[in-house]
This record gives structure tokens, C-alpha cells and sequence, in this order.
């Protein structure tokens, strides 16, 4: 009799515990996403003090091999900010990029370097992770490309194993500009263009290994879309994604992660959301947009639902597939997380 009640006061307490944990594991607040991939939101992630260490526009984020989490954000005060995953603010550095806007985290012999584009400075540089400079790369003057510094707006990077870099100059005339790993040119592609090969607002770039191919995707923003060219140039492939003006593509296993600056046009203000595509290039979970419907294989034009973000510029995705979002001209905030629920 005994061990009959001792059995069933077990049992009871072993339940208790697993309602408590399941209670204590659910989210507090609302759930963004769709299909099994939604999210809880923390607006107030970062612990640092914006009276001294104020941020600007926030534009990309990137996680170290350490864990730790650098901000780029346009105020000189502090370009760089270095947090660790629970939000405190471990140091910060830069004072020189005024129109500091791409942040990419490159891999070389074993270290790990920073590639920063600064619009207003019209450069590209490469940094170690405390901000030593060991490569600046200007505008490429010459015939069939620029007359003038002014003309090179470069937004975004992407660096390949054998060191080569591709430049997005998304401001600019929309040429993606491939340089070998000590800043030498080597050709070119893109521009400004009507044509499906040109790109309009090439905003974010990036190299995408998913399928067994390296290619680069690269972001033609103002018509809501990704477009893949082989390292060479050619165009192979067009991912629409209407109503959604999507700054740069992440890759994280096998999905695609991207802010959507506005929606469903350019022009739209504080419409912003975050999208996610599946490894074949389906939009499965909008976090603060509309559910992704498809019709006969075509994906319906999306838009903001919810007004949780302003203007997102890009998404960080972390080990444990938690969602980092900076955001560009919203009254100056922090990144907010986004923590994975299902």
C-alpha cells in the first residue's frame, strides 16, 4: 500500500514538473510566423545605455566563431558594437564610418575578418575583429564603370573560400564587382539595366552552397526579388517574392532569411517585416507579414500584417536559430530577437 501511494504521489509530481516546465517554456507574449517556424519577440535584447553608446541606423549584424554578435550601425560614437548572446554590450570600436551600411564575416586560415561597405565614404574595407584595417578597396575608375569616386555606393559583400570578394553596389550603378582576396579587379557584372541580367537597388549579396552548386544571390530590391548568377556573371535563376522589398539573403542551413525593408512597394513607410524561404526557394513564415499562400505554383503579393517592425535592414540568425533584427530609420533602437518557439 505503501509503495502503491508512493508510486502515485510520484507520478503526480513527475506531471506537475513537466506542466511547469511546459508553462514556464511557452512564450508571454504574441507569436509571429507561420508553419512551423514563429517566433516570440524582445524589443529589449540589448543591455547597453543609448546615452553612451547611441546607435543610429542599425544595418547588419554578424556571430562570431566566440558567439559573440557585431552590430554595424552609421553613428561614429561606436560604428561596432560587440554584444554576447544575452544582450550585454562587451566593447565597441570605430569612429570613421559615416555611411557604415554592409557587414559581412569572412573566414581566412583559420581567423575571421570583418568587410565593411560605407556608402558615404564610397569604400570597402576589410578589418580584424577589434578594427584593424588591413585592406581598403575604392571606387574602380575607369572606362565602362566609374568616372568618379561619388559613383561607388558599394552596400554589401560577399567572400568566397579562395578569398575572393564580390561587391554589391547597391547605391550605386548596380554592378557586382568581383575582386581577387589583395583588392585587384577582375571583371564584372550586372548594372543598371531593363533586363533580367541588370539589377535595380542590388542591395545584399551573398554565396548560397545549399544544393551542391556555389552561387551568389543577390538582391534586386526594387523589383522584390533574388536573382542567382554563377561566379562567372551568368544569370540562372530569378526567386520572386512580390510585395516583398527584401534587403540582403541569409543562409542558415537550409533556409533563407531576409529583411523586408517595405512592403508590398518601395515607397511604403513602416511596412517592413522579416520573410523566410525553404531550400526550394518557398516563402514559408513572414514574421510580422502575411501568411505565404501559393497559387498554381505562384506565390500571392505579401505585405506587412502586423506593426512589430519599422524598416528591418537585416537578419542574424544564431545557433540556436533565434532571430536578430536591425532595423534602418526607426527612431533609433537597439536590434530586437526574436526567439524560436516551433
Amino acid at each position: 500500500m505503501r509503495r502503491r501511494q508512493f508510486l502515485q504521489s510520484a507520478a503526480a509530481l513527475s506531471a506537475g514538473f513537466h506542466i511547469a516546465s511546459d508553462l514556464m517554456a511557452r512564450p508571454k507574449g504574441p507569436v509571429y510566423g507561420h508553419n512551423g517556424m514563429r517566433y516570440a519577440m524582445d524589443t529589449r535584447w540589448s543591455r547597453a545605455d543609448p546615452l553612451k553608446n547611441p546607435v543610429n541606423d542599425c544595418h547588419e549584424m554578424v556571430q562570431d566563431a566566440q558567439g559573440n554578435i557585431y552590430l554595424l550601425t552609421n553613428e561614429t560614437k561606436n560604428n561596432i558594437l560587440v554584444f554576447n548572446r544575452s544582450g550585454k554590450l562587451l566593447r565597441t570600436w570605430g569612429h570613421d564610418f559615416p555611411g557604415g551600411h554592409g557587414l559581412t564575416l569572412a573566414d581566412e586560415g583559420g581567423e575571421q575578418f570583418l568587410f565593411i561597405t560605407d556608402t558615404s565614404r564610397h569604400q570597402v574595407y576589410k578589418a580584424t575583429l577589434d578594427g584593424r584595417i588591413l585592406l581598403t578597396i575604392d571606387a574602380p575608375i575607369g572606362p565602362g564603370l566609374y568616372k568618379e569616386a561619388k559613383e561607388f555606393v558599394p552596400t554589401e559583400t560577399a567572400v568566397d573560400t579562395n578569398g575572393d570578394i564580390y561587391i554589391a553596389d547597391g547605391y550605386g550603378q548596380q554592378h557586382v564587382l568581383v575582386y581577387d582576396a589583395k583588392g585587384n579587379l577582375k571583371h564584372h557584372f550586372g548594372g543598371r539595366g531593363e533586363g533580367d541580367k541588370h539589377l535595380d537597388n542590388a542591395h545584399g549579396i551573398c554565396i548560397d552552397r545549399r544544393n551542391g552548386a556555389t552561387t551568389l544571390l543577390v538582391t534586386d530590391r526594387t523589383r522584390n526579388c533574388f536573382k542567382r548568377f554563377s561566379l562567372s556573371g551568368e544569370l540562372l535563376d530569378i526567386i520572386r517574392i512580390p510585395g516583398a522589398c527584401v534587403c540582403r539573403p541569409v543562409i542558415r542551413g537550409e533556409h533563407i532569411y531576409a529583411a523586408v525593408l517595405r512592403s508590398p512597394v518601395i515607397g511604403n513607410e513602416k511596412s517592413g517585416f522579416v520573410t523566410i524561404l525553404d531550400r526550394e526557394n518557398r516563402v514559408v513564415s513572414n514574421i510580422g507579414g502575411t501568411e505565404p499562400v501559393y497559387e498554381n505554383g505562384k506565390l500571392k503579393p505579401l505585405a506587412q500584417a502586423d506593426k512589430i517592425l519599422v524598416h528591418p535592414h537585416d537578419v542574424m540568425v544564431d545557433r540556436d536559430e533565434d532571430l536578430y533584427v536591425a532595423q534602418w530609420a526607426s527612431g533609433k533602437v537597439y536590434p530586437y530577437k526574436f526567439r524560436r518557439v516551433s
